[in-house]
């Protein structure tokens, strides 16, 4: 009987061994995309109703994007990370590009300029930028390590570089975004070897910004001031907040039941997008906001597992990449979790592999996918390096 939970251990905590990709992360990311269709089905109803007279309208719109980004994500799996070293200027530069091209022509939804439109649906290049970031810093780490870990110089070069992108995702404006760009490299320049100065030197920079950019804009103050004490304007400023409390707090242990929610029912904005946590304490209680706060977790920690994995191996420029998706992927659930539950103020940013959102949903495959990538090369490497040792 011991063995049971001896195996399940082992299965939770151990690398897949035997196989030349690592099934738990596959398996993860499936069961976080299952649970994100079943919560958008039953979160969207009303909405869809009200949007497209069809209360299937965005569960047909979510699977679709789902089918879709299966279909990248075998692409993804399919390009040799050297090619990602090789290319990742080029992908920073399509980013900028496109961060330009939606200031210029794209579409504004409730206020804001994030969106291309592509016929069928809308591409926003703020999801895009987060991922080619990352890709150009791993690189610039690689070349530039022993720059970033002894000058001022080699510390500020990428921090220029995401100012550029951060100046035009506040043109949007998205804030939201920033702050996940900002707090991503600086994690990334922390496991590079920076200084403790000049990382200290630059987290209280980055705080006085965000806070200078909070109190230029009224809107935002609003936010702020709503998420200290919601309940002082319930029906404006604090209305978004005190909806998604009231959802969590009919939840209790197990939920109302699937399909149950009242909050849903165009009491709570935005509930199938950056509020689909709230819906989802409702109906599953605190059960199943556990369970899935278990697998996002879950999901970030092999992410940072597999960078390390790899940055001890000597392929520099896959753990960095590795490590700066694990640390996007647990600072943004943080930041929706937050949100959701009055912890934080609201940044509109997607649960990672949950909520509707095509655009989110199609990079953080794209990202799982090249985790996978990076994890079968040292797996095939390694098995290869044996295959010589025996002969």
């Amino acid at each position: 009987m011991r063995l049971l939970p001896s195996l399940s251990a082992d299965w939770l905590l151990r690398p897949s061994q035997g196989h030349i990709y690592d099934r738990q992360l596959v398996i993860l990311s499936l069961a976080l995309m299952v649970i994100g269709l079943v919560m958008v089905s039953s979160a969207s109803i009303a909405e869809g109703i009200a949007v497209g007279d069809d209360p299937f309208y965005f569960v047909k719109r979510h699977g679709s994007f789902l089918l879709i980004c299966l279909f990248l994500s075998v692409l993804v799996l399919q390009v040799p990370m050297e090619r990602w070293q090789q290319y990742n200027g080029s992908f920073l530069i399509l980013a900028l590009l496109m961060l330009v091209l939606v200031l210029v022509a794209g579409r504004e939804i409730n206020g804001s300029k994030r969106w291309l439109a592509l016929g069928l649906f809308n591409v926003q290049p703020a999801e895009i930028a987060k991922l080619a970031l990352f890709t150009f810093l791993a690189g610039f780490l690689v070349r530039k390590q022993d720059e970033v870990r002894g000058h001022w110089k080699g510390f500020l070069k990428p921090l220029a570089v995401m100012g550029m992108l951060s100046f035009l995702l506040l043109m949007q404006p998205d804030l939201g975004s920033v702050v996940v760009l900002f707090v991503t490299t600086l994690g990334m320049l922390f496991i590079a070897g920076a200084r403790m100065g000049q990382f200290i030197s630059l987290v209280l920079l980055g705080a006085a910004l965000v806070a200078g950019l909070i109190a230029m804009a009224p809107y935002r103050v609003k936010r702020v001031t709503s998420f200290l004490n919601p309940w002082d304007d319930p029906f404006g400023s604090g209305y978004q907040l005190t909806q998604s409390l009231m959802a969590f707090g009919r939840g209790g242990w197990f939920g109302e039941g699937l399909g149950n929610s009242i909050q849903k029912l165009e009491y709570l904005p935005e509930a199938h997008t950056d509020f689909v946590f709230a819906i989802l304490g409702e109906e599953l209680g605190f059960t199943g906001v556990m369970l899935v706060l278990l697998l996002q977790c879950w999901l970030a920690f092999k992410a940072l597992r597999i960078g390390q994995k790899v940055l001890n191996g000597g392929r520099q420029y896959e753990g960095y990449l590795a490590m700066g998706i694990g640390i996007w992927f647990s600072f943004q659930t943080v930041v929706n979790v937050g949100a959701a539950s009055g912890m934080l103020p609201t940044k509109g940013l997607t649960l990672p592999l949950v909520s509707y959102g095509g655009s989110s949903l199609l990079v953080m495959s794209a990202a799982v996918a090249i985790l996978v990538r990076i994890d079968f090369e040292w797996r095939r490497d390694h098995m290869q390096a044996r295959q010589r040792e025996a002969l």
